[in-house]
């Protein structure tokens, strides 16, 4: 199995070479390229197709909700993790809808950091629980809602069950002890959930299904 290939989009030279430190002595993870602004960073997506891009909000020429957009556009396979100081709820739910797999704050630890490039890498959401619950909550109020016959057609009742829990905040092993299955069986449901939905992490599984609504933040609506 190869490294996690990461570009690091981070206009703050002093930063960048910070996390690019920390990340180059982590086994198992590479950094293969490193963006200024917006527009680099969308420019070596193209060139480079790293696995994961750490994207900041705040460049030059292309903010990060813009940058995101445009390489989830043309890349959806890249997953886009979020490090930056602003907490704003605005700020999160635009790049979650842009296709971010994850938000984290720039006071992280170095460990959660890596933890949750990890995280990401195999597909897992990388959301504070409460703030995942505000952000799929509001959501959710406006959905528009879609036949049964198209969400049945794409996906199964047992996927359904994952993505319900996934709204939960659970990790795999949670979700596996709830539904009394093995944790591979659940990595295997997620990964055919996001080739069936066209995405590359939880959290834009769970945004598109409660964009569609399909799922529900409460149970007892399903």
């Amino acid at each position: 199995m190869g490294s996690v290939r990461v570009l690091l989009a981070e206009d703050h030279v002093v930063v960048r070479e910070g996390i690019r430190e920390l990340i180059q002595r982590e086994e198992g993870m590479e950094i293969v390229g490193e963006a200024g602004d917006g527009e680099e960073a969308v420019q070596l997506a193209e060139r480079l197709k790293p696995d994961i891009i750490l994207m900041d909000i705040s460049m030059p020429k292309l903010n990060g909700i813009e940058a995101t957009q445009r390489i989830k556009g043309l890349h959806p396979s890249i997953s886009v993790l979020v490090l930056t100081a602003y907490d704003n709820e605005e700020f999160i739910l635009a790049l979650l809808e842009a296709g971010a797999a994850g938000y984290l704050l720039k006071n992280v630890r170095s460990r959660e950091l890596i933890n949750a490039i990890r995280a990401v890498y195999d597909g897992e959401s990388v959301l504070h629980p409460v703030i995942a619950n505000k952000v799929f909550s509001r959501l959710q109020l406006g959905k528009r809602k879609h036949s049964e016959q198209e969400r049945g057609e794409l996906l199964t009742d047992r996927e359904l069950e994952v993505l319900r829990l996934g709204t939960q905040g659970l990790a795999n092993k949670e979700i596996a002890t709830g539904l009394f299955l093995g944790e591979r069986t659940i990595q295997t449901h997620w990964r055919n959930i996001f080739n069936k939905l066209g995405v590359s992490s939880r959290t834009e599984a769970i945004m598109y299904c409660l964009r569609k609504g399909w799922i529900s933040m409460n149970q007892e609506e399903e």
